[in-house]
């Protein structure tokens, strides 16, 4: 039966995409790099719908899904650090070390690849997410590299920093921060005002240019914990 195998086909196509964005940014081309890491976010959205609308989940579906994110969201976007640890500027201290530097871009795709085996057993996120999904850290980084290319290149930044924001997205990856789901449960305004909120938001990012998925993801995590803040702040006083 072929309907069978079309959400694997989906998801290879998914897992080719994240090999030709890793490939891209080894040669240190971070447009194309993003524009693969869209492609490959597409499929891994449709591979699912497409599994549950035909009816033909299984078990070896989960685990090349599981597989293809960790390349496309989790290798891609550490292949995109990995080259742009070799144009960043180091301070005087580390010139000795810039050649090993690199290397620790890949702690993402191993956080990455944490992110998603949490995911797979954690029944707390069938509704909502704990921890930054691996697809909006991949296209955080993609966006913000292309988008800030030259800033990040200049003397005003260096290798320091980078690794301390790579870093900071890697804990935001396995954090026990809950954020919110992009689900419309209706179109009512009660049910759904932090998605009316974070799209309103989204609009403004618009101007920010390549960019602007970077600004996007920033305001997603930003109003999620203003958001838990509220809650909890509701709850104490209930």
């Amino acid at each position: 039966m072929i309907r069978k195998h079309i959400p694997n086909l989906l998801t290879c196509c998914n897992l080719m995409s994240g090999c030709m964005a890793t490939g891209a940014a080894f040669y240190g081309n971070y447009r194309w790099a993003i524009v693969m890491i869209l492609v490959g976010a597409v499929f891994d959205f449709f591979d699912g719908m497409v599994a549950r609308l035909l009816g033909v989940s299984s078990p070896i579906g989960k685990e090349l899904d599981s597989l293809a994110d960790v390349v496309t969201f989790g290798v891609a976007p550490s292949a995109i650090l990995f080259y742009l640890f070799h144009e960043v500027h180091y301070p005087a201290v580390l010139l000795p070390l810039a050649s090993y530097i690199p290397y620790t871009a890949f702690l993402m795709a191993a956080f990455s690849a944490l992110r998603l085996a949490k995911f797979n057993l954690d029944t707390r996120q069938t509704t909502s997410f704990i921890g930054l999904p691996t697809p909006a850290n991949a296209l955080f980084w993609g966006s913000f590299v292309v988008g800030q290319h030259a800033f990040l290149v200049s003397l005003k930044f260096n290798a320091v920093f980078l690794f301390l924001f790579m870093f900071l997205s890697c804990l935001l990856l396995v954090a026990e921060v809950p954020l919110f789901s992009l689900k419309f449960k209706s179109l009512g305004w009660a049910q759904n005002r932090v998605q009316y909120v974070f799209l309103l938001g989204c609009l403004l990012c618009l101007p920010l240019g390549a960019s602007s998925l970077s600004g996007m993801i920033v305001w997603y995590v930003l109003l999620s914990l203003v958001t838990n803040v509220i809650v909890r702040r509701d709850l104490s006083n209930s």
